[in-house]
């Protein structure tokens, strides 16, 4: 099985600097059967720590499969959304951006 520490590594990897110059935003992952973990996004750069970030423009929240899943474009991260399996405080529209920069 996968692990969080395995799927937040891959979101890393697949960060697209373009779409981040000028930002500075923090992502918090609450993750309900995991590790937490953010990831901070600055001026075309990407940083991933480990635990809760009292900074997080937005924080979502989900399980280790939600997770995968939308990482992986399994699963459609609207739809889990809208299913109840991915909740988000704070920013929600910041969510979006997620897509942006860190393409499937």
């Amino acid at each position: 099985m996968t692990t969080v520490a395995d799927i937040a590594q891959t979101m890393k990897s697949k960060f697209n600097p373009a779409a981040a110059a000028g930002l500075d935003l923090v992502f918090g992952f609450k993750i309900e059967d995991g590790e937490d973990f953010y990831l901070t996004v600055k001026d075309g750069t990407v940083d991933l720590a480990t635990g809760v970030s009292p900074d997080a423009n937005v924080t979502l929240i989900m399980n280790t499969e939600t997770l995968s899943g939308i990482t992986t474009g399994e699963t459609d991260g609207m739809q889990a959304f809208m299913g109840g399996k991915l909740r988000a405080e704070g920013d929600m529209m910041l969510a979006m951006k997620l897509g942006e920069l860190f393409p499937v």
